[in-house]
């Protein structure tokens, strides 16, 4: 008489299961399918075990969550550091770019989170971003100021980007047709052609182009 290997299968994958299987499985799921599809029930249904299972590696969903964004944080790509303080931020910001643009869900997630990262594999980008600033000649506030206004904008462009609402890969049509907007807004309408085909490697560094000299306008005002 056959018997069913059902519950001894859930008894092996339960057991193999770890904490950093499940953060990137739902990782894996956000990237892929959004911030939705990231429910307890969903990603033990794609580990092959039971939701039940999941709560002896992590707290709830919050603590799932948490993980991923902790998880994003840790894949930083470091960059290679350079003495002159206005070429590291530019790395700098260009590591995070390609960091969120991988995982562009997690800056939703961030918006929401309530508690401060803790891991220290996730705080290692902060403080490298900070010591950047800080090489800079600026203040230990000032620094703080300036890392809130990078990463600012840095989040505020991925999205802009990866949304596709202007310029970059969305398909657009050699010669827009304004209709309305060429009668009703009319400036909108004489900006547009360069909204649409806009290069976002070019605009990007343009923006940091504006930051770094108001940086460098701020550390010239001070300087006897």
């Amino acid at each position: 008489m056959e018997t069913d290997a059902r519950p001894n299968d859930e008894h092996g994958r339960r057991g193999r299961l770890t904490r950093e299987l499940v953060v990137r499985t739902a990782l894996r799921l956000m990237d892929e399918e959004g911030l939705e599809a990231v429910t307890m029930r969903r990603v033990a249904h794609e580990l092959g075990v039971e939701a039940m299972s999941l709560y002896h590696q992590v707290r709830d969903k919050d603590d799932l969550l948490g993980a991923v964004v902790e998880a994003v944080m840790a894949e930083f790509p470091t960059p290679e550091d350079h003495p002159d303080w206005r070429v590291a931020v530019r790395r700098t910001a260009g590591a995070w770019r390609v960091l969120l643009k991988a995982h562009p869900h997690v800056i939703t997630l961030m918006a929401h989170r309530r508690k401060p990262l803790m891991a220290l594999a996730a705080l290692r980008p902060m403080d490298h971003a900070l010591s950047v600033l800080r090489r800079a000649g600026l203040s230990e506030l000032e620094a703080v100021r300036a890392f809130r206004a990078f990463g600012s904008y840095i989040q505020g462009f991925v999205l802009v980007e990866v949304a596709h609402l202007f310029g970059g890969e969305a398909e657009v049509p050699a010669e827009p047709d304004l209709g309305a907007v060429g009668a009703e807004l009319s400036t909108l309408a004489a900006h547009l052609p360069y909204l649409v085909r806009c290069d976002f490697d070019e605009e990007f560094e343009h923006g940091l182009d504006l930051m770094i000299r108001g940086l460098e306008a701020e550390l010239a005002r001070r300087s006897p």
